[in-house]
């Protein structure tokens, strides 16, 4: 970074009264490409072309710019791309052949940091690491004696990226060799049950991602193959990549451990089975859905032996903790966690129950599923297929002289009117509901049809969360914000501080070089108050609940974010991600 800016004053693209007034204003640590072109001291297309020259030159390579902080490294790549004549590769837009990777030895691969993207009549496509090693291109020639090869270029750190997924896939060549054998042999996708290494193979799988702290697998039917990702933290991280014929027969015995139809792949099935991975038991949830390539299996991870999180353990500030646990002592009325699918409610009403279950109440929980077994309640699981829906189970659970109910989900008008009216006779209720923000869930209530003297008289309070990724206490570093993100947080920054410090992941070993590890919740909870009440009988706004919202000391989820990422627990780009202003 020194020897770059160096270069710049060489080559009068800066000056030394500019490098100068930026060290008396900032830190010596914080000098950085973004401050120079966030203090207006130069312009960022000079530095991509500057460090595209550099490029050029040889005097830097691809593999550095990954270290230069605060600049997006694509634009520079491109350019690059663009100067040498050759094509730019978004590698997480392209779908690798893996005939054709398999044609190159893998100690290949990774000697020259390259990937074989596609063949086609004329060449064969590679992207390298260096698009200026000609000895590298020149040894990969050799293994394509017939047609020249292309030179693609593309960002380092996506290239590492895909020779790391490869790598898993050499580990189990050996079973994917075992497959075609026994599908050559005689057996075929439609008796899986013949083919054990198709079932040593889903073994490798499933603990690969239980490993790795995976929440659901993604199984996938692409054009030239088949592909295996993970949700890890949040994200979906690619973790198999196989060749197209091996997807039937593993998507056949996923079906047959599910009790599925495994002749049936025009229409969606739903299904789950139990196993024992690392001595531990899980239980899998089991989507499959018909796409024009073939089918999408996707699986949900249930830890039956996962210990219950206790609710001051599940990341909320002190503020939204306060609020939220005043609200759940409540004699009566209803309690709505709210937020998308996978942002942690569910888990959040565990905790909540954790907090109150007590000997001398009853409690009783309608779910579909029930995902964890907690002592002292009574869960319910539905069962639409013989009429035990959420509303049918509501009702029986009302004449079972409850003291407090927890309904796993309100889908519906009939649930959402019953668990009200149970709200209104002396009954707390603990529920979710799908909306975007707290205030939100109250237009969404009376969207579906419910009165307004009823909503106002039950709602207790609402807590709206999403879920951030942690940044990996391994690998946290100072980082720089780019000055139109500072702007654009301003005005919830704390205003007893006044040069606020983040941080990030700067990615190792122990997270996998993503910079993440673990997830943190956002939150913002909303105390029906009296006044609010009286506005939500007299029919108010969103907007006028809002300001009245925050006139009562209401913070909202991107403040509570903002304040997170002042912490050091999370990072503004994680905020922006999956919260609004």
């Amino acid at each position: 970074m020194v020897k770059l800016i160096e270069m710049m004053l060489d080559e009068k693209l800066i000056t030394k009264e500019a490098i100068s007034q930026l060290v008396r204003k900032r830190p010596p640590k914080k000098i950085s490409f973004a401050n120079l072109v966030g203090e207006k001291m130069i312009d960022l297309h000079t530095v991509e072309t500057f460090l595209a020259k550099k490029i050029r030159q040889g005097v830097i390579n691809l593999s550095h710019l990954e270290k230069i902080e605060g600049i997006n490294v694509v634009p520079i790549i491109q350019e690059v791309a663009k100067a040498l004549n050759i094509e730019y590769i978004d590698l997480d837009n392209v779908e690798i052949d893996m005939k054709l990777f398999s044609r190159v030895p893998y100690k290949q691969l990774i000697k020259y940091n390259i990937i074989p993207i596609e063949e086609t009549e004329l060449n064969v496509l590679i992207v390298f690491d260096d698009p200026l090693d000609m000895a590298a291109q020149d040894s990969i020639q050799r293994m394509f004696p017939k047609k020249p090869i292309k030179v693609g270029i593309s960002n380092p750190k996506q290239i590492h990226q895909q020779l790391q997924r490869l790598e898993i896939n050499e580990s189990i060549k050996g079973l994917v060799a075992d497959i075609r054998k026994d599908l050559t042999q005689g057996g075929n996708d439609t008796n899986p049950d013949e083919s054990p290494a198709v079932l040593k193979l889903i073994d490798v799988i499933l603990k690969s991602s239980i490993y790795s702290g995976a929440s659901d697998i993604h199984i996938e039917a692409l054009e030239k193959s088949c592909i295996v990702r993970d949700r890890i933290d949040g994200m979906l991280q690619q973790t198999f990549t196989f060749d197209k014929d091996i997807f039937s027969p593993l998507a056949s015995r996923m079906k047959l451990l599910s009790n599925l139809d495994i002749a049936e792949k025009r229409k969606p099935q739903d299904g789950r089975f139990s196993a024992v991975v690392a001595s531990k038991p899980f239980d899998f949830r089991v989507s499959t859905l018909p796409t024009i390539d073939g089918e999408s299996i996707v699986l949900r991870i249930l830890d039956k032996s996962k210990a219950m999180i206790r609710l001051e353990d599940a990341g909320m500030s002190k503020l939204c903790y306060d609020r939220f646990s005043n609200a759940i002592k409540a004699p009566y009325g209803i309690v709505l966690v709210t937020g998308p699918t996978g942002s942690g409610k569910t888990t959040t009403l565990y905790g909540a129950l954790n907090a109150i279950k007590d000997v001398r109440d009853k409690i009783i929980t309608v779910e579909d599923p029930v995902e964890y077994q907690m002592s002292g309640l009574q869960q319910v699981l539905v069962r639409p297929n013989v009429g035990l829906t959420f509303a049918a189970a509501l009702k029986s659970i009302l004449r079972q002289d409850p003291d407090k109910i927890m309904i796993g989900e309100i889908r519906d008008q009939e649930t959402l009117r019953i668990a009200i009216q149970a709200a209104l006779t002396g009954h707390l209720v603990l529920s979710t509901l799908h909306t975007n923000d707290a205030i939100s869930a109250v237009t969404r209530i009376l969207d579906m049809g419910i009165e307004e003297y009823l909503v106002s008289g039950a709602l207790v309070a609402i807590q709206a969360q999403r879920l951030v990724r942690k940044i990996c206490l391994h690998c946290k570093v100072e980082a720089t914000l780019p000055p139109h993100l500072l702007e654009g947080i301003a005005p919830y920054l704390p205003k007893n501080i006044v040069d606020p410090v983040f941080y990030k992941g700067e990615g190792c070993k122990e997270c996998n070089h993503r910079g993440y590890a673990g997830r943190e919740m956002i939150s913002e909870v909303l105390m029906v108050s009296n006044t609010l009440q009286r506005m939500i009988a007299s029919s108010a706004s969103k907007e006028e609940l809002t300001i009245q919202a925050v006139s009562e000391g209401f913070v909202n989820m991107f403040q509570d974010g903002v304040q997170k990422a002042i912490e050091g627990k999370t990072t503004i780009d994680e905020i922006y991600r999956v919260a609004r202003l």
